[in-house]
C-alpha cells in the first residue's frame, strides 16, 4: 500500500486512504511482533514437549514402582519431589509465570534433585560380585573419564550453540519491531512534499527487510533451536551428576550395581559396552586432545 501512494497519486481520499492503511497495518504488525517475541511460540513448544516426555517418562516410572510393590514412605517422598522438580523447571505457560526467553547467560536445564538419582538398585545380592556391588577399580576410572568427555565436549559444545543462538534470537527479536516502527514512519510520510524518496524506501524497501527477518525468526524456528541446546546439555548434567554421585558414595552397596549402571551410561550416550570402554581409554590417553563427543545420539 506505500508503494501504491508513492505512484504519483497527488492529494485527495486515495492518497489518503492507502497511507493511512498502510500506516495502521504497519503499527498492528509492531503489536504482533511485540507478543510473539515476548512469547516465542516455538521455544514454548519445544518446552512444553520436553515436559510432556519427562513427565511421562515419571509417570511410567511411578507405575513401575507401584506394580513391582511395597513402594515406601521415601518412594512416596522421592516421587513428589520429582513431580515439584520437573513443574519448577517446566512451569505451565502464559499462567502467572513462565521460562525466560532471552535469559542473560545460558546454563543447562535441570529439572531433577541430586540425590534422586542416587539410590541402589533394588533386588541385588551383592554377595554375588564379591561385596563390590559391580564396581571395580577400572569401572571407576571409565566413570571418570566418561564424566571429563562429557563436561569438556558434549555439554561445553551445547552451551556454546545455545550462546549462539540466543544472540541471534535477541537480534532478530529486536530487528522485527524495529524495522516495523521505522516503515510506519515513512508509510504515514509518503507523497507528503519535503521528504522526497526516504519515505518510500522506509515504507516499501523496510517491509521486505521486515518480512525475510521475520520469516527467518519464526519460519525458522530460532526459538526451538536455542531451547533445544539447554536442555540437552541438561540432560548431559544430570548424566555428569549421576556418575559422580555414584563414585562418591565410599559404600559401594549403596551405589547403583556397577555393571547395570555401565550398561545404562552405554545405552543413554548411543554407545555399546566395548564403545565406551574405547572412548574412556582414548580419553584418558589422549586428554584434551581428544575430538570424539561422548554421545552418537545429539
Amino acid at each position: 500500500m506505500a508503494g501504491i501512494a508513492a505512484t504519483g497519486v497527488d492529494g485527495g481520499a486515495v492518497l489518503v486512504s492507502f497511507k493511512l492503511s498502510s500506516t495502521l497495518l504497519y503499527l498492528a504488525a509492531i503489536g504482533m511482533l511485540l507478543i510473539m517475541n515476548k512469547i516465542q511460540p516455538s521455544q514454548l513448544t519445544e518446552e512444553q514437549r520436553n515436559a510432556s516426555r519427562l513427565f511421562n517418562q515419571l509417570r511410567k516410572e511411578i507405575h513401575t514402582m507401584v506394580c513391582i510393590g511395597n513402594p515406601t514412605t521415601n518412594d512416596l517422598k522421592e516421587a513428589m519431589e520429582k513431580v515439584l522438580a520437573l513443574d519448577k523447571a517446566y512451569p505451565l505457560p502464559l499462567l502467572g509465570e513462565m521460562l525466560e526467553k532471552f535469559p542473560k547467560t545460558v546454563e543447562p536445564t535441570v529439572w531433577w534433585t541430586l540425590h534422586q538419582e542416587k539410590r541402589q538398585t533394588k533386588g541385588y545380592d551383592v554377595r554375588k560380585n564379591n561385596n563390590r556391588n559391580g564396581w571395580d577399580d577400572k569401572l571407576e576410572e571409565e566413570m571418570r573419564e566418561i564424566v571429563r568427555v562429557l563436561k569438556r565436549k558434549d555439554e561445553e559444545d551445547y552451551l556454546r550453540l545455545g550462546e549462539k543462538a540466543l544472540k541471534l534470537n535477541k537480534v532478530l527479536a529486536i530487528s522485527g519491531p524495529l524495522l516495523t516502527g521505522l516503515e510506519a514512519i515513512g508509510s504515514a510520510f509518503v507523497g507528503s512534499p519535503g521528504h522526497g524518496s526516504w519515505a518510500v524506501v522506509l515504507g516499501v524497501v523496510g517491509g521486505a527487510f521486515l518480512s525475510v527477518v521475520n520469516a527467518f525468526e519464526h519460519g525458522g524456528q530460532v526459538g526451538m533451536v536455542f531451547e533445544m541446546y539447554p536442555s540437552n546439555a541438561g540432560f548431559f548434567r544430570l548424566m555428569e551428576e549421576s556418575i559422580e554421585s555414584n563414585l562418591e558414595e565410599e559404600e559401594v552397596e549403596k551405589r547403583e550395581n556397577g555393571q547395570m549402571f555401565e550398561m545404562k551410561v552405554a545405552l543413554q550416550l548411543g554407545r555399546s559396552l566395548s564403545e565406551l570402554t574405547d572412548l574412556a581409554t582414548s580419553s584418558s590417553i589422549k586428554g584434551e586432545a581428544i575430538q570424539e563427543f561422548a554421545s552418537k545420539l545429539f
